[in-house]
């Protein structure tokens, strides 16, 4: 297989005919599995082309959660032994049930978020990182300042140090994130205008049965779906 991403991401993504796959690829235009675009829902409150603006990079990335950010693999690796190795932890890993999603504000972004218990989702998060930080090439000085840039705790620098990424470990906080940083004057109207889109979405657990490779082809292009990884039943 040639490795023709720059770089691959371990993410949560619902199947696209269910539900939540349905809303979160029609709000971000775009099915990452197939890549092909789509039409954007009708919002009151909100202009497609303020839904476009304001959802540019969710956009791009395609709709997930993130549990192993996206590195790049080193030298002698390739996407067939990454592919094997994950396969083998997912068939070792039980699937997840959380709470329902909710609607949530995180900073100055939209995104949906699990509720209680969430413990699991981040131990598999965790065990991602760490089986699997082989397949990863250390971050250069350059990458790692501008994650600085945003200012980090000691605990963060720690494991951008350590695993290329601060958000990790006990900074992890899994979300389906739904709009880039919105101004002030954005986020209550958003967020009203979603509330009745996600409230369908937002009554039964959130469950977690596989996990998915997406690519980056790099030159800011779209993520890929690439394959998904069924976790044990």
């Amino acid at each position: 297989m040639t490795d023709q991403y720059k770089r691959y991401g371990l993410y949560y993504a619902p199947e696209p005919q269910g539900a939540l796959g349905q809303f979160g690829n029609a709000w971000l235009g775009r099915n990452p599995e197939t890549g092909h675009l789509l039409s954007r829902p009708t919002v009151a409150g909100l202009t497609e082309s303020e839904i476009v603006a304001a959802t540019s990079s969710p956009t791009r990335y395609g709709f997930h959660g993130t549990l192993k950010p996206p590195f790049a693999l080193p030298s002698g690796i390739n996407r067939s032994d990454l592919e094997a190795a994950v396969s083998d932890l997912c068939k070792r890993t039980a699937s997840i049930a959380c709470g329902p999603l909710v609607l949530k504000a995180i900073g100055r972004f939209l995104a949906l978020v699990p509720t209680e218990p969430v413990a699991d989702l981040a131990d598999l998060a965790e065990t991602l990182v760490r089986e699997l930080d082989d397949f990863r090439q250390p971050e250069d000085e350059a990458a790692m300042n501008k994650r600085r840039a945003a200012g980090l705790t000691d605990r963060q620098e720690d494991y951008l140090v350590r695993w290329g990424y601060p958000y990790v470990m006990e900074e992890f906080r899994f979300h389906l994130t739904l709009t880039n940083k919105l101004s002030d004057d954005q986020i209550e109207p958003f967020k009203a205008a979603l509330s009745g889109l996600v409230a369908p979405l937002c009554q039964a657990p959130f469950t977690v049965k596989e996990v998915c490779l997406f690519g980056d082809p790099g030159d800011q292009k779209p993520f890929r779906l690439l394959k998904r990884f069924p976790l044990a039943p």
